[in-house]
């Protein structure tokens, strides 16, 4: 009889970096359970992606779950500031600043509710996509960011305090969009099932000009490939 795999809760969004993510925590031994957050974003149609993404990798562990972060306004994913669109992912990569696309504290909510659903599930491990290279500049992506977090879970729960710990994986940090996808390949992750587009059409098309465009498609297109998912060709 074999034993049963231990659980990891995966921060899935239902973009190409926690679809990857999601695939390694499976490689790795871990039993993935899935948890995913309606929180008003306009790019909801990641919402279905991220479903699609736990069925094709037969995660039978999922959760949405629905926290509005709307009022707080401060992003021009959670209110009507406009997303800036750019030419390429050089431009990308030489603005400086902290894009208006950033969410206030996003990554410490959803960490903290993953931490929550870990210690109820008697989870020890947390996987999360974010990356520091080919990235938007968002502070809550630093390798120093997932650091702190995991100190403050292993502070803040009985879970930390009594037993064996939380580790907060990363397994993205430092690697290029290009290796992300070249990984995900590996493994057998099906892109055409993934959306990360900040502004995508109601349809789900992506707009191909928003950071998350220009960078996704930079790492197709460093392995070769066209990027399957939908995306605007004007």
């Amino acid at each position: 009889m074999s034993e049963a795999k231990p659980k990891a809760v995966v921060l899935l969004s239902g973009g190409l970096d926690s679809a990857t993510v999601l695939a390694i925590a499976r490689a790795q031994g871990f039993e993935p359970c899935a948890i995913t957050f309606r929180y008003g974003q306009r790019h909801a149609i990641e919402i279905e992606a991220a479903h699609r993404i736990a069925a094709s990798q037969g995660v039978e562990r999922t959760i949405t779950v629905d926290i509005d972060l709307r009022p707080f306004g401060g992003s021009a994913l959670t209110s009507s500031l406009a997303v800036p669109k750019k030419n390429s992912a050089e431009e990308v990569a030489a603005e400086t600043g902290i894009p208006v696309t950033y969410v206030p504290a996003r990554n410490t909510i959803f960490l903290a509710y993953a931490l929550g659903w870990a210690e109820a599930l008697g989870s020890s491990d947390l996987f999360v996509g974010v990356n520091a290279l080919d990235y938007s500049g968002y502070p809550d992506c630093r390798p120093e960011y997932v650091a702190c977090f995991e100190r403050l879970a292993n502070l803040a729960t009985k879970a930390g305090v009594e037993g064996a710990g939380f580790r907060v994986h990363a397994p993205l940090i430092d690697l290029t969009k290009g290796q992300i996808i070249r990984r995900g390949l590996e493994l057998g992750v099906d892109y055409s099932l993934t959306r990360s587009c900040y502004d995508p059409t109601p349809e789900g098309v992506a707009c191909g000009h928003c950071d998350s465009c220009l960078l996704r498609a930079k790492g197709f297109a460093e392995n070769g490939l066209p990027d399957p998912a939908p995306t605007l060709t004007v």
